[in-house]
């Protein structure tokens, strides 16, 4: 009775302790990333107003890089990744420097045309500014580590309005195939609060119901289609991710070269294509689920033009690109197969997400939060199917293997993904290959006889 009753009392104080600093948390990321989203609103509309403003992408990815070498080197890529490192290797250690750094060097990349995201920025902004937060009042490193992932979620809440999801996406995303659930209380009241603070100071969220009526089994099975082709999609993004990143690091000149580079190729491509894939693109992201007409190959120069941007010296987030690739690509599924381009479009936003941060269940909940109730159960099936067929692989190097995706599959667990040069199939007797291969074989020898 004793025991039980101490039991009780601990656990009673440490959802007090939390709910305390997870709110400090979710107030001084929500006002943080308020002010970088107000100032990065700003920005892109003053630039848009100029026809031609992306002819300043050179200047803007030489800027971005040159600060991010000299200033903080730890800002350097879409955000998210550097901090889910800094969580694993450093205990959530973050150099205050990051925040103002980070904030500038994207600013200017998206004013310019940049073809990155806002929610990379604000995890890192709201992961420093907890980092700094739990110096001040002295943590211990477990409890820093938590406060970080807290700022993960409320920059994610902020960007995107999903607090729910801003949560699940902070404590999924760390280690691929598990789930943090000692950190999902204080995460989940850090996203609440920083998502309310947003909403006062006027940020608004594109969230839009769609109305499916009685579940229906066909749409259910043109889905179950939809989620192979989302895993796919993903696999082209990560893989043209890594490429480009391969061949930026085969070009040993000064970095901040790389920007101007990286600037004429944009532009060049700008010209090719359109500017329509520079930019956040909101507006294609919007479109594409109101049922409007999308380019039948959008999601594949936004991944190109996204992959430039990223390893040239821009800085920014990585998953509005994927919103507007899963959204643009789940068009041109749609129109292919001649089914309605909105729905598809939806499910390919958080599809796309699932598969390439693997994170299926912060996506499913996504999918209710900005789509409603209706759309769950088909968002749901599509991204668990992508998670699966996007493999082992992330948009974010530093994230951990937890557990392989299939028993057939063995991997060093508890690694980066980045260090893992591959997996290994087990042909054994009980495992899906070899069961496979006696099948296969067993039906040429009955063909022969």
């Amino acid at each position: 009775m004793q025991k039980s009753f101490a039991e009780e009392t601990v656990l009673f104080i440490s959802i007090i302790k939390w709910a305390v600093l997870s709110v400090l948390t979710g107030i001084i990321v929500g006002l943080s990333c308020t002010l970088f989203l107000k100032i990065l609103g700003w920005s892109t509309a003053w630039s848009g107003s100029y026809g031609y403003y992306f002819l300043l992408l050179p200047l803007a990815l030489f800027l971005s890089s040159l600060m991010i070498k000299y200033l903080a080197p730890d800002a350097e890529g879409h955000g998210t990744e550097k901090v889910i490192e800094a969580i694993h290797k450093h205990w959530g250690e973050i150099k205050l420097v990051v925040v103002p750094v980070k904030l500038v060097a994207t600013v200017i990349t998206i004013t310019a045309g940049g073809s990155v995201g806002k929610e990379g920025p604000s995890a890192q902004i709201g992961a420093g500014m907890a980092s700094a937060l739990a110096d001040l009042l002295k943590l211990t490193k477990e409890d820093r580590k938590k406060l970080v992932v807290c700022g993960i979620s409320a920059g994610f809440a902020t960007v995107f309005g999903t607090p729910i999801a801003g949560a699940l996406f902070a404590v999924e995303v760390l280690v691929l195939g598990k789930i943090l659930q000692e950190m999902f209380f204080p995460s989940l009241m850090a996203a609440i609060v920083s998502y309310q603070i947003a909403k006062f100071f006027g940020l608004t969220y594109f969230h839009q119901s769609i109305h499916l009526g009685q579940f229906s089994q066909t749409l259910f099975m043109e889905v179950l289609l939809s989620g192979l082709y989302f895993g796919l999609i993903a696999i082209l993004l990560v893989e043209s991710l890594k490429l480009f990143d391969r061949l930026s690091k085969k070009l040993d000149i000064w970095k901040p070269l790389k920007g101007i580079i990286g600037g004429i190729l944009l532009i060049i491509l700008a010209w090719i294509f359109s500017p329509l894939y520079l930019g956040l693109g909101v507006n294609t992201i919007q479109s594409a689920i109101n049922g409007g007409h999308i380019p039948t190959l959008a999601f594949v120069w936004k991944t190109l033009f996204t992959s430039i941007t990223l390893s040239m010296g821009g800085s920014g987030g990585i998953l509005t690109p994927v919103f507007f690739i899963g959204t643009t690509a789940g068009s041109t599924f749609a129109h292919i197969f001649h089914l309605n381009p909105s729905i598809f479009a939806a499910i390919g936003l958080v599809a796309l997400l699932a598969g390439a941060a693997n994170t299926p269940i912060a996506a499913s909940v996504m999918a209710i939060e900005m789509f409603g109730p209706q759309i769950g159960s088909y968002a749901a099936i599509a991204c668990v199917i992508s998670y699966i067929i996007a493999g082992h692989r992330s948009v974010y190097a530093s994230q951990i293997l937890g557990v392989t995706k299939s028993s057939s599959i063995s991997a060093p667990l508890m690694k980066e993904l980045e260090s893992i040069d591959g997996v290994d199939v087990e042909d054994k007797p009980g495992k899906l290959i070899h069961i496979l291969k006696k099948i296969i074989s067993g039906n040429r020898s009955r063909k022969s006889k």
